[in-house]
C-alpha cells in the first residue's frame, strides 16, 4: 500500500504530509495553528504534532497487517494498540520498541471491524503498510472537532486505546481531529481558521491548568471567538474540569473556577455544558497523580460522557 492509499484509511489528521525517508506524516493543526505554537511555548510546540487520537480503520477478512514505523518525538511512553471487533486483541508498548522498525499484527479468520491505534503521547510516522487481502475504509458519523490539554490528548492511562477520547469514540464513532495538547489552556490565538474544514460538533475540555488565573478574561475570549469562528449554530459541548486531588490547598479555588467556566461557556445557546466532576469518581485510585486519570480513570471517563452525550442528544 503507497501512502495515498494508506490515507484513505487514516483518521484524525487534518492534513498529510511524506518526509525526506518517505514516512507518512499526519498532523491535527493548521501550519498557521503550529506556528502559533512554535513562538509561544516548546512544550506545546512537541505535542501539537503528536500522534494523539490518530487511528487506521477498516474492516478486512485479512490475517496479516505490517508497517514500518519511525518515532520523531516522545512524551510519555504508551502503545501501539490493535482492537478487532471492538476488542484489544495487541499492544506494543514504546518502551519496549526501537526508535525506529516495524510492527507485525496477526488477525483472526473472518472478516472484521480493524482500528489501530498510533501513540497518543508521540510523534510516529509510519509507511509501507501491508494486508493481505482486501479492504475498506471505516464508515464514520459525524466531524467532531476535540479541544483540551492532557487528559484530552491521552497522557495517564500509557495506553493509546484507553484515553477517555478513545474509549468514548469507540462507542460514538466520530470523525475526529483531536487537538488535545499537554499544558494547554484557554487561549484564543490558537483559534484559528482551518481551511477546507468545518466540524459537525466542537468538544472542548480545557480549564484545570489555569484555576489560578486572577480573572475569568481567558475563558470569555475563548468562547468569544470560538463563536466568531465557527458560528452559533454548530453544536459546542464544554466539559468543565474533572475532579484532582494533587493540590488540596487550591481545591476551592478550583472548584469556584470551575463554576465560572460553566456559567461563562452556558451563556451561549449552542453551548451545552456537562459538569466534568461527575464523570471520574473523586477518588485517587482513578489517578496516575491524582490529576491524570489512569485506566480506571478514562474508562469511567470516556463511557460516562457517552452517556450524557446520548442523554443530551448531543
Amino acid at each position: 500500500m503507497n501512502n495515498e492509499e494508506l490515507k484513505t484509511i487514516y483518521f484524525g489528521a487534518y492534513f498529510f504530509e511524506e518526509t525526506e525517508d518517505g514516512y507518512l506524516q499526519a498532523f491535527q493543526y493548521s501550519k498557521s495553528q503550529m506556528e502559533y505554537f512554535k513562538g509561544a511555548f516548546d512544550f506545546w510546540y512537541d505535542r501539537c504534532m503528536a500522534s494523539t487520537a490518530k487511528t487506521l480503520e477498516f474492516s478486512t477478512e485479512a490475517r496479516g497487517i505490517s508497517f514500518d514505523y519511525k518515532f520523531l518525538w516522545e512524551g510519555s511512553q504508551d502503545s501501539f494498540e490493535i482492537a478487532v471487533n471492538g476488542l484489544i486483541t495487541d499492544i506494543r508498548y514504546v518502551k519496549e520498541l526501537e526508535k525506529e522498525g516495524s510492527i507485525k499484527f496477526n488477525l483472526p479468520e473472518g472478516k472484521k471491524d480493524v482500528i489501530i491505534y498510533l501513540p497518543s503521547d508521540a510523534t510516529v510516522v509510519i509507511k509501507n503498510f501491508e494486508i493481505d487481502a482486501a479492504y475498506t475504509r471505516a464508515k464514520k458519523k459525524e466531524k467532531v472537532l476535540w479541544l483540551g490539554d492532557s487528559i484530552t490528548q491521552g497522557y495517564g492511562p500509557l495506553r493509546s486505546s484507553e484515553t477517555y477520547v478513545s474509549i468514548a469514540n469507540r462507542l460514538l464513532n466520530y470523525d475526529i481531529i483531536n487537538q488535545g495538547i499537554g499544558g494547554y489552556v484557554y487561549d484564543k490565538k490558537s483559534l484559528l481558521k482551518m481551511e477546507g474544514y468545518t466540524p459537525d460538533k466542537i468538544i472542548v475540555a480545557l480549564g484545570t491548568n489555569q484555576y489560578g488565573s486572577e480573572t475569568m478574561k481567558d475563558v470569555e475570549e475563548y468562547y468569544e471567538t470560538l463563536i466568531a469562528l465557527y458560528g452559533n449554530e454548530i453544536p459546542v459541548l464544554c466539559i468543565s474540569p474533572i475532579w484532582r486531588g494533587d493540590q488540596p490547598e487550591g481545591y476551592r479555588k478550583f472548584v469556584d473556577f470551575c463554576s465560572k467556566v460553566k456559567k461563562i461557556a452556558g451563556a451561549y445557546k449552542n453551548v451545552t455544558v456537562v459538569d466534568g466532576f461527575d464523570l471520574v469518581p473523586h477518588l485517587s485510585e482513578y489517578y496516575i497523580d491524582n490529576l491524570h486519570p489512569n485506566c480506571l480513570g478514562t474508562e469511567n471517563y470516556g463511557r460516562n460522557l457517552v452517556e450524557v452525550i446520548r442523554k443530551l442528544g448531543f
